[in-house]
């Protein structure tokens, strides 16, 4: 017997073949991708009874957090870039919902504040995570679990790490 066949094989098998890895069905992204699909579908009903399309429906919980953000933080927030954000925000406030408001330092930045209609919003809006958990038929557990790791997937995707990898390989 020689030394090679008795040391154990330390490195664990693939969980798919190189030919499964090119499956639809074995790829992340596609999971993530078509998750997403069904969580917006599932949204679109609950939000048209608050005149509230997704991407609207996001800035608000944005600014239902912390009202007065500058536009280039919701952006942030939100991951969008100001060309998905400004006409998203100028049906906003053509609704009523919100108002766009200059700096007084420096003209350059415009804050986001809600109006009276866009925080009574809020509580009409209150009913629409219990509704999403239970479409889930998951626990509070599970959700918050879930959400946090999709999280952590996300931030270390968005890291400058990842893109030197990407850019790497």
């Amino acid at each position: 017997m020689s030394n090679n066949s008795a040391m154990p094989n330390t490195k664990p098998p693939p969980l798919v073949t190189r030919e499964q890895a090119l499956q639809l069905d074995h790829q992340l992204c596609f999971a993530l991708y078509s998750a997403s699909l069904a969580m917006t579908k599932l949204y679109k009903p609950l939000l048209a009874e608050l005149g509230l399309t997704y991407p609207q429906y996001l800035a608000l919980l944005a600014l239902w957090e912390r009202d007065g953000l500058q536009v280039s933080e919701l952006g942030a927030r939100l991951f969008l870039d100001s060309g998905t954000l400004t006409p998203l925000l100028k049906r906003l406030e053509a609704a009523g919902l919100v108002q766009r408001q200059r700096s007084s330092d420096d003209e350059r930045r415009v804050h986001i504040h809600l109006t009276a209609s866009g925080r009574a919003l809020k509580a009409r809006a209150a009913q629409v995570p219990g509704c999403v958990l239970q479409a889930t038929q998951c626990s509070l557990g599970d959700v918050v679990e879930l959400t946090q790791r999709v999280q952590a997937l996300r931030d270390r995707l968005a890291s400058p790490a990842a893109a030197e990898r990407t850019a790497a390989a």
